[in-house]
């Protein structure tokens, strides 16, 4: 299965693949950014604004793979969010779509078909579903009904903590 493939392809490897990952609106404000490598404030400001435009001005045929500076920029549009990885030169880019597209259905498992509204009034719930599929840049879990599991006993959890 894809599922397969991936996680064999990362323990082929000694590196993490995802460099960072990024929701970004059709208006181009964020609505996630996670990042998996040292970056300045700085230079996360300077790599949001250069790769918001990139992919924002593209039209929807054109290829979802991009070169900025030393990484393959990844993404992918679904809806009104365009869901982006910065990966390695070397990785795979058809990796990198699988988990994008992992993600955005792991997000639509939990939420029942997610909205960019869902993210806004939710964002530490989308958090949580990114640090369950991805850890360290690297595929955590790839079953979606595993994570969807881990993320309700995370909130029984904290439910029954605020009940005491």
């Amino acid at each position: 299965s894809k599922a397969t493939v991936s996680v064999l392809y990362w323990h082929t490897h000694t590196h993490k693949m995802i460099q960072f990952m990024l929701l970004i609106s059709r208006q181009g404000k964020v609505r996630l950014a996670k990042w998996y490598s040292p970056f300045t404030a700085k230079d996360k400001q300077k790599a949001i604004r250069d790769i918001s435009s990139m992919v924002i001005g593209r039209l929807s045929k054109s290829c979802n793979f991009l070169e900025w500076k030393d990484y393959k920029i990844v993404w992918r549009k679904y809806a009104s969010l365009y869901f982006v990885a910065g990966i390695d030169k070397d990785d795979n880019e058809l990796i990198s779509l699988e988990i994008l597209q992992h993600f955005v259905e792991s997000l639509d498992k939990y939420f029942g078909h997610v909205c960019e509204l869902d993210l806004i009034f939710n964002f530490n719930k989308a958090y949580y579903i990114l640090d369950e599929v991805i850890a360290a840049g690297e595929l955590q879990e790839s079953s979606k009904r595993t994570i969807i599991r881990l993320f309700n006993q995370q909130g029984a959890l904290l439910d029954a903590d605020g009940k005491d």
